[in-house]
């Protein structure tokens, strides 16, 4: 892909390095428990509570929560206040990431009325969102509670090695995916699916549940067409990318590949040959009124 010196969105949140989270100390450090003790018993302790006493009477504070910060409580900090450094490789990947969001935000403020952008969320280990906390093993997520995208880079690098779908147009492709997501959640479709929840069994909801997530492939084929259409970004190959990654991540391989078997009644996102047809319909077609998988029969 030609992507480098393109704009960049500003709808990225970089959380990268800030997964770990505070908490306030609920006593004393249990290591400093006998050297206190024989330090309370001493001469000199005898002075340090004497200081501690007349200095909670002077501010107000309570004297035993200023003996705790002293010798080892209080409260521990959220992050460290270095800024984050990434590696070089992570730090490109950053700034690729941003750049597909804005070329996203570009097709679909096109195709799109009063398209709403949403926010590309950068984290690494663990997150939380308005849909609950993840962790990276949950992979790439939209949030329709907080209308944001949520990527550990370190993904792309599973993509490769894990899944032998390596590729700039591929993870492009996993990025336009989840804005797919997005564009349902705008239009009223993702609302509509998810009410279904609690009328339907497992196995029927799953069924609506594979033709949602095989719309968001359809959308992310009509961004990659018109992309190409206003940009010129894509290169031999890429599109070759895009179709690897959707195989690699159909619910039978995936099965097969961790079981040893298949079960089409737990599939959730649609098997391979699916995905692989509905982001090249939309592809080819860059029209929107193609893409209606919940009326298609058969996917």
């Amino acid at each position: 892909m030609k992507w480098k010196g393109k704009r960049q969105s500003s709808n990225v949140d970089d959380r990268r390095g800030q997964s770990g989270s505070g908490r306030r100390s609920g006593g004393l450090n249990p290591m400093l428990l006998g050297p206190l003790i024989r330090l309370l018993f001493s001469k000199t302790g005898l002075i340090i509570v004497g200081v501690f006493l007349a200095g909670s009477l002077l501010t107000g504070n309570n004297p035993l929560s200023l003996l705790g910060n002293f010798f080892g409580g209080g409260e521990s900090p959220t992050q460290s206040s270095v800024p984050y450094q990434g590696t070089a490789e992570d730090n490109e990947l950053a700034e690729f990431s941003g750049v597909i969001l804005a070329n996203t935000e570009d097709v679909w403020n096109g195709l799109l009325d009063n398209y709403r952008e949403p926010t590309l969320v950068l984290f690494t280990g663990s997150v939380a969102s308005a849909c609950g906390s993840a962790s990276s093993a949950t992979g790439p997520f939209y949030c329709p509670g907080d209308e944001k995208l949520y990527l550990d880079l370190s993904f792309f690098d599973d993509m490769a090695r894990k899944l032998n779908a390596p590729g700039d147009f591929a993870q492009a492709y996993v990025i336009a995916h989840e804005v797919g997501h997005h564009i349902q959640k705008i239009t009223g479709i993702t609302d509509k699916v998810q009410k279904l929840r609690g009328e339907l069994s497992q196995k029927e909801y799953n069924r609506y549940s594979v033709r949602l997530e095989l719309q968001a492939d359809f959308l992310a084929g009509v961004w990659a067409h018109h992309s190409q259409q206003m940009t010129q970004m894509m290169e031999a190959g890429d599109l070759e990318e895009a179709l690897n990654a959707a195989f690699a991540i159909g619910d039978d391989r995936l099965q097969k590949q961790s079981t040893g078997r298949v079960v089409p009644d737990s599939f959730t996102h649609g098997t391979s040959e699916q995905r692989i047809k509905w982001f090249r319909k939309g592809f080819e077609s860059g029209d929107l009124a193609q893409g209606d998988t919940f009326n298609a029969n058969p996917l």
